[in-house]
């Protein structure tokens, strides 16, 4: 897919994202790595109303070339390519459920969402809580670059869900998986909730090569 593609598919998901609630105002960004650098959401945009020749381009090293100021969240997702060497794009989001759980102080912070569907094992596996830091803040990078390796997603302390994919779709598929997983495991909260068994999250290992 040429750059030209990517500009549209960030617009076309943002827009996605924004126009079904998964995240409001001008939260949440998105990013996709290209062959000699990225393509960012700008700062302080709203993912509803992207315009594709004002999208960030910065080199491999994180300048700005052209087109508006990038996210200011740049360290949380430079993390995750620099770990995950098959990542190619990451979204991040506030979305409503995922973050209610990152707010929750009793959830287990190696592994926030549990196995309440075949389909949040599948896409998106296990989910541990990054501790909180200042949003923007290069604080994060040591963090995230401590479970990207092992985890294509995370929950940010306080904050919301992040998730890296090998594709932009993958990425949005897999953080919207994540924010209904997250809605049942908050709806179901205080009930005899049956999780998914280890016989049944290898099976799924074995057929669709989790990671």
């Amino acid at each position: 897919m040429n750059e030209s593609d990517l500009r549209n598919d960030m617009v076309k998901w943002g827009r996605s994202l924004f126009e079904r609630g998964l995240t409001a105002g001008s939260s949440g960004n998105l990013s996709v790595r290209l062959a000699d650098g990225y393509l960012t959401t700008p700062t302080n945009s709203c993912l509803g109303f992207l315009d594709p020749a004002r999208l960030s381009r910065l080199d491999s090293e994180g300048r700005l070339l052209s087109g508006d100021a990038p996210t200011k969240e740049l360290p949380l997702h430079f993390a995750f390519y620099e770990k995950r060497p098959q990542a190619r794009a990451v979204v991040h989001l506030h979305s409503t459920y995922a973050t209610i759980l990152s707010c929750l102080s009793d959830v287990d912070p190696a592994d926030a969402i549990p196995p309440v569907t075949p389909y949040v094992v599948m896409r998106v596996g296990r989910v541990p809580v990054v501790a909180y830091t200042r949003p923007g803040s290069a604080d994060i990078r040591p963090l995230i670059g401590r479970i990207a390796g092992a985890h294509a997603a995370a929950l940010l302390q306080n904050h919301g869900p992040i998730v890296a994919g090998n594709a932009l779709d993958a990425a949005v598929f897999a953080i919207e998986e994540l924010e209904e997983a997250a809605k049942l495991v908050v709806l179901t909260r205080g009930m005899a909730v049956r999780m998914l068994s280890p016989d049944a999250i290898s099976d799924l290992d074995q057929h669709f090569q989790l990671k």
